[in-house]
């Protein structure tokens, strides 16, 4: 059994829809908007399974918007399932593949989401994954309850051949499991993903994030030994001595035949911020890290700034030089403090051998 990286070929990918019962209430339309953007661009290429709270809704909405051609819209199957928000990378299973002689099997881990360290209420999100899974064929899919630990998918990155790229700012911090030390859940890490090394960040963290450092935001795994991350190289910004500590830190991992990995920086993405209810203001933790891998494609996060958009675009190419590369433009999703990568999880293709 192993967890196959990202750019693995994927069989579908699950958004969970947002609704006026969710955070996005005063602005609806303009996430509904973007999550739409990411349904097109997805069901272009693969097939796509929407959770929603009202499915009817969302049919609607995809069948009048101009985005979907026919063909795209045969590829969406919608379900209906009730959820407190929109986060699919952190509250959907993660997805190992199981080679048992001939036949290969889908493992559906389904861990313990809890509002990433109670923050959030998350009762109905932490019941999504047995609704998901009584719609799977389930002669190639199995259900494994992991629910006696927490863990977000947000929070661990893989490169298909036995490394665990994760922080140990998210995956240590209070109200996930308090009881485990860092041994413990690097052990965990390997047991659950028959892994073979965990590389832990110590640094990274980006301002209004509250998801602890997911590693999503800060570094992630591309093909041929590559880590694409965030550079920050603007001294006077609050984020460059820490981001020029995991860019060190990171210069020092090595793969498992003891290589260092190619790096390839993203840019700082612009500062937005949103006011408080206070009057106070927070910055948003926008970030190009935050980029979702599909079948021939590479959706990523655009905010507005067309300089530091096209260098993101231009880096991604260079990560993924056969696929084409998306922007999406994200800045309505930051505003929630998360971003596309956030609110999609890709499911693995099944092929026996």
């Amino acid at each position: 059994m192993f967890l196959p990286s990202e750019w693995h070929e994927q069989e579908f990918v699950q958004l969970t829809w947002p609704h006026e019962q969710t955070d996005w209430a005063p602005i609806l339309t303009e996430a509904t908007q973007c999550f739409l953007s990411m349904a097109a661009e997805i069901s272009k290429r693969e097939k796509l399974v929407i959770l929603a709270q009202n499915p009817y809704e969302v049919s609607k909405q995809i069948e009048t918007c101009t985005l979907f051609t026919q063909a795209s819209r045969q590829r969406i199957t919608i379900l209906s399932c009730l959820n407190n928000d929109t986060w699919a990378r952190d509250h959907a299973f993660i997805s190992c593949l199981h080679h048992d002689g001939s036949k290969t099997t889908r493992h559906l881990l389904d861990y313990q989401f809890n509002g990433w360290g109670m923050k959030f209420p998350s009762n109905f999100d932490n019941q999504l994954n047995k609704n998901l899974y009584q719609s799977l064929n389930q002669e190639d899919n199995r259900y494994i309850n992991n629910l006696d630990f927490v863990l977000e998918g947000g929070s661990v990155e893989s490169d298909g051949k036995g490394t665990i790229l994760t922080t140990s700012s998210c995956l240590l911090a209070p109200n996930r499991n308090d009881t485990y030390t860092r041994s413990q859940i690097e052990e965990r890490l390997l047991r659950d993903f028959h892994a073979k090394q965990v590389l832990w960040l110590d640094y990274g963290h980006l301002e209004g994030d509250d998801t602890d450092g997911h590693i999503d935001t800060l570094a992630r795994f591309c093909p041929n030994d590559t880590i694409a991350y965030v550079r920050c190289n603007d001294k006077s910004d609050s984020h460059y001595q820490d981001l020029s500590l995991m860019e060190q830190q990171l210069q020092s991992f090595r793969t498992q035949t003891g290589q260092p990995f190619q790096l390839v920086p993203l840019p700082m993405a612009p500062p937005l911020y949103d006011e408080n209810l206070d009057g106070t203001v927070t910055r948003l933790p926008s970030t190009y890290a935050n980029f979702l891998i599909i079948n021939q494609a590479v959706l990523f996060p655009t905010y507005g700034n067309h300089q530091s958009d096209t260098l993101a675009a231009h880096a991604l190419q260079q990560c993924f030089p056969k696929r084409e590369i998306v922007g999406i433009d994200c800045q309505v999703l930051v505003r929630q403090h998360g971003s596309l990568h956030c609110s999609a999880m890709q499911y693995p293709a099944i092929h026996d051998e």
